[in-house]
């Protein structure tokens, strides 16, 4: 990002992250939405609160404007996203003061792909039609950026709302405040920002809508509306039903004309709004009407050739309910993506077809099927086709390369999350099933990990440990075994955050705030069947974080169990690990036994076997020698690490994976080797085995959909731990062209027969001939080329020495984690140049030789054994500001020369004064009045008081001596 910015190719553009759910309307016909659903409570407290944005914004003239916008949403085709922040949809980070929406997206459906409002014409919509907008900060230059970034990473573990706006504020170089001050309607607790990457031209063009459309009053602000959302659900408790048209009725025949989406049509109920199953098969089969259509068609059938693992959904359409007959139906249809990796895999789909629309999360469509004669059916797709010709031959090449990059870049995006948020969503809310059904124990165990994943500093989990700690014996005496319920959690926790608060000023910072608690029991909405279908009254999973390098080191309690697993592939050499594991004297370096269940040899339920095996011996190191392919027996893995606390380290053959996949084909052809050259193996996988190459390849689907990044993440914030085994040698040959083509052969093949039969043995199936034939050839394929598979290998011998020395480490607390290429934020606290040690005690020692009080002064100070760092310091988060702090980003990592000019000493403190020089022409200076390296304090001393020294020499209390002439050392500019 920073790069794109430097290079004047892409500004960066930041908004506030509000504590809400999805809510996306399109009109009255167009319907309301949220992110994988409709016609529920989420939807018709959405239509609630937009109208009532309308009331305050417009007064006596909202219901006029009410109906004048739906007209233009459905006449130009236009859908807005909001989010929808209110109280009485269940806790998130902090119960909002008010309910709101503020618009993050505006959609409009043309003849081309759906196009995405830029920021400056969303404002410009917005300011319009007097809807809230977010605050929107740009950055673009390269200096604005990284001191942006820099800002958050002196924040991201105690910013709040006001001081996180504030800085943000003070760097960026474009500012645009939210209709909504987050302060007024949410609180101080700020879930995060996002950060994405937008045109160059941005800045230009939102200058240019902030002058044309300057913010509009709102005229209904003082007036009666009526009752509130809150009051309207606290007057109707009966149920959900009730609610939910109260709600409507509140909102007005000009907002919601029609129920039918909530209630369907006349007797017909909500529950049976679905549609034929028959619907989708029907629409992919049949003749596209419009470009729309043609392009729909296009995307679903490649998600299901592909089997992205998504559904569509289809609903019937009660608005167009006096329009259907059996020759015309009408319907919706629910595109509900079931896995983030879907959004990546597609955009690969999309690089190599330029053409395919896009797919967004929340995806709905409003279809007609119907039929015509034959003279129409031509007519029609005459029409068609011409549209098809017209809309590709306006895409030159140049246009399909601008829309490529735009799609490239609305990918580089990235969620920041502030842990005062993250406290309570992750930490106390999302832990208390553990808490109350695992004990307190399991929730530390919890808790210590979340905060490892997210790189919390050393500092802040002490300070929640033992905060969390207090929380976990509080709320279990309080609540015995009955779980608190965590769609009002905080009702419980905020008071108790406040009083842990007001303890200590370091206690206010680690709450960020507490105090202000809305009531909410009397209006909560009813969600009826314990449904939630928008994450919002149930533990919804933490984002993946932006660095899972933790600043303590992993630790495995003697007084625990380990379960070391094996998410691999057959072939993956893990029995034989296992033995040579079992066989090593003194086990993995500590008192605990070590015993290994073979999954070839356990008859049953393997995993519940070794569960059975870890309640006998729950301080035991178990080697689960049996692959551990999906999240589903991850998910098991975690339950007993729970229940027999113990905890869980993976170890995965080490490859560079393909775009959607963990494991290269230089892997696979290796693991089918190795099967390959098996005899009598106990699971009856070997060269005897008439489909083993089906078998390898079944195995390698079930990790399809994940790059070797993302596998190795997941399995990290899992487990908190990750080994290697080294598999391929780095400087290895390409794999050759037949093995290869066998094996791409294979993967289409595998394809082919899944689609159509599904997990059915090959030779029962229609392609049973050809499997047949791939496997001879695969056989021939993998030994004629045995000798260079061989050869790739790393030595068997060498492979087990590093995993076991990994194993240990872990064993130990010692394990390090590895680099997942993510980038590492930190709680910044200051700026400074950092400055090489050696040359500094050599500058000491050459000042001793020539001056006696300097020699006097440094002979027992043994500086080359005490002085192990020195910096000068630049700014100080406390001391000068979050700001002061950021403006120094731009430097960092560069060399800065440093001129030292005197030596001060006096009998409890020693310091070098500096005179910064410059980098690239821009002359650095520290915000500190006195710019100095401090070397030496008395016991007791704190490091800030050298700050004193030319105070101290001007009243006869220290020494100084000068440097002539000044010594340059060059050191680097860091954040600490």
């Amino acid at each position: 990002m920073i790069e794109m910015v430097s290079h004047g190719q892409a500004t960066l553009e930041v908004s506030l992250k509000h504590s809400g759910s999805l809510f996306m309307y399109a009109g009255h016909d167009g319907g309301a939405y949220a992110k994988n659903s409709f016609g529920n409570m989420y939807t018709a407290v959405g239509v609630f609160v937009l109208g009532r944005m309308f009331l305050e914004a417009w007064g006596p003239e909202a219901r006029r404007k009410q109906a004048e916008f739906n007209d233009f949403l459905e006449k130009k085709r236009v859908c807005i996203s909001m989010e929808l922040v209110t109280a009485v949809l269940g806790d998130h980070g902090q119960r909002p003061i008010d309910d709101y929406v503020v618009v993050t997206a505006v959609t409009a459906l043309g003849h081309g792909k759906p196009k995405f409002y830029s920021t400056p014409e969303l404002i410009a919509f917005c300011r319009k039609w007097r809807l809230p907008t977010n605050h929107v900060w740009l950055f673009s230059t390269r200096k604005s950026v990284t001191s942006f970034f820099a800002a958050y990473d002196a924040l991201c573990e105690e910013g709040t709302a006001t001081p996180v706006c504030k800085a943000l504020d003070e760097v960026a170089d474009i500012s645009v405040p939210g209709s909504k001050d987050h302060v007024k309607v949410q609180g101080e607790i700020l879930e995060g920002l996002v950060a994405r990457i937008v045109s160059h031209d941005s800045s230009k063009h939102m200058e240019k809508v902030l002058k044309e459309f300057p913010p509009s009053p709102f005229v209904g602000a003082d007036l009666d509306l009526g009752p509130s959302l809150r009051e309207v659900c606290a007057a109707n408790r009966s149920d959900e039903k009730q609610q939910i048209k109260a709600l409507l009725e509140s909102a007005g025949t000009s907002m919601c004309p029609d129920y039918s989406d909530w209630f369907g049509n006349g007797d017909v109920g909500v529950l049976s709004r679905n549609a034929d199953r028959s619907v989708l098969s029907k629409f992919l089969q049949a003749h596209p009407a419009d470009y729309a259509t043609v392009k729909l068609q296009e995307m679903i059938r490649l998600m299901r050739q592909r089997h992205f693992p998504a559904a569509f959904k289809c609903y019937c359409n009660y608005h167009k309910i006096d329009s259907l007959s059996v020759d015309n139906i009408y319907f919706k249809m629910v595109i509900h993506v079931h896995s983030d990796s879907v959004f990546r895999r597609y955009q690969q789909e999309m690089r190599r077809n330029p053409g395919l629309w896009p797919l967004y999360r929340g995806f709905f469509l409003d279809i007609n099927l119907f039929k015509v004669n034959k003279e129409r059916a031509t007519e029609l797709a005459k029409d068609s086709n011409a549209l098809l010709k017209s809309i590709n031959g306006s895409c030159d090449s140049s246009a399909l390369a601008s829309d490529g990059l735009a799609n490239e870049d609305a990918n580089l995006m990235i969620k920041l999350k502030f842990l005062t948020y993250k406290l309570r969503t992750f930490l106390i809310r999302n832990g208390l099933s553990t808490l109350f059904k695992d004990g307190p124990s399991a929730y530390k165990t919890y808790y210590l990990r979340q905060m490892k994943n997210w790189g919390t500093s050393a500092g802040k989990q002490r300070e929640l440990s033992k905060m969390l700690d207090e929380w976990a014996v509080y709320i279990r005496r309080k609540y015995g075994n009955k779980q608190l319920s965590s769609s009002t959690y905080l009702t419980e926790a905020e008071p108790f955050l406040e009083q842990y608060a007001r303890r200590s000023p370091q206690n206010q910072v680690l709450v960020g705030s507490a105090g202000n608690l809305v009531r909410a029991e009397n209006f909560l909405a009813i969600i009826e069947g314990d449904r939630d279908e928008e994450g919002d009254l149930h533990p919804e999973g933490d984002v993946a974080p932006l660095t899972p390098t933790p600043t303590v080191k992993d630790t495995v309690p003697k007084d625990e169990g380990l379960i070391v697993f094996f998410p691999g592939i057959p072939g993956c050499a893990k029995s034989a690990l296992c033995k040579e594991i079992l066989s090593m004297p003194g086990g993995l370096g500590d008192n605990r036994p070590v015993h290994s269940l073979m999954g070839d040899l356990i008859k049953g339920k393997y995993w519940q076997k070794v569960a059975d095996e870890r309640r006998k011996k729950p301080y035991a190191i178990t080697l689960a020698d049996k692959n551990a392919p999906n999240e589903e027996v991850w998910r098991q893995i975690e339950g007993m690490c729970r229940s027999t606390k113990a905890s869980a380290v993976p170890v995965v053959p080490e490859s560079e994976g393909t775009d959607s996949n963990p494991f290269s084909l230089d892997a696979l052809a290796v693991f089918i080797l190795r099967v390959l050259q098996r005899v009598n193996h106990p699971g009856n996988l070997d060269k005897a085995s008439p489909n083993a190459g089906y078998v390898l390849l079944m195995f390698y689907h079930l990790y399809d959909g994940k790059n070797r990044r993302e596998f190795e993440s997941e399995l990290y914030e899992r487990f908190g731990s990750l080994v290697k085994m080294p598999l391929l040698k780095p400087d290895r040959n390409p794999l050759p062209d037949p093995v290869k083509s066998i094996l791409e052969e294979g993967i289409s093949l595998f394809k082919l027969h899944t689609s159509k039969h599904g997990r059915l043995e090959p030779v029962k199936g229609s392609y049973a001939k050809e499997w047949a034939r791939w496997e001879k050839r695969l056989r021939e394929v993998m030994f004629g080329n045995a000798d260079y598979l061989n050869s790739i290998q790393v030595p068997f011998d060498l492979a087990v020495k590093q995993v076991l020395e990994q194993l240990k480490d872990v064993a130990k607390g010692e394990y390090k984690t590895p680099d997942t290429e993510k980038r590492k934020f930190g709680n910044i606290v200051f700026a400074a140049v950092t400055l090489p040690v050696t040359e500094i005690t050599s500058m000491l020692d050459k000042i001793a030789k020539k001056d006696p009080k300097a020699k006097a002064f440094l002979e027992d100070k043994n500086m080359e054994n005490n002085l192990r760092k020195a910096h000068v310091t630049l700014a100080h988060k406390r001391s000068h500001g979050v700001t002061a702090v950021a403006s120094y980003g731009v430097f960092v990592r560069q060399n800065v020369p440093v001129d030292f000019t005197a030596l001060l000493f006096s009998d409890k403190l020693a310091a070098l004064e500096a005179r910064l020089g410059s980098i690239n022409g821009e002359m650095i200076d520290s915000k500190n009045e006195w710019p100095h390296a401090t070397l030496w304090t008395a016991p007791g001393i704190p490091p800030r008081e050298a700050n004193t020294l030319p105070h101290l020499v001007s009243e006869g209390k220290a020494t100084r001596i000068d440097i002539e002439p000044p010594v340059t050392v060059s050191g680097v500019m860091d954040f600490y």
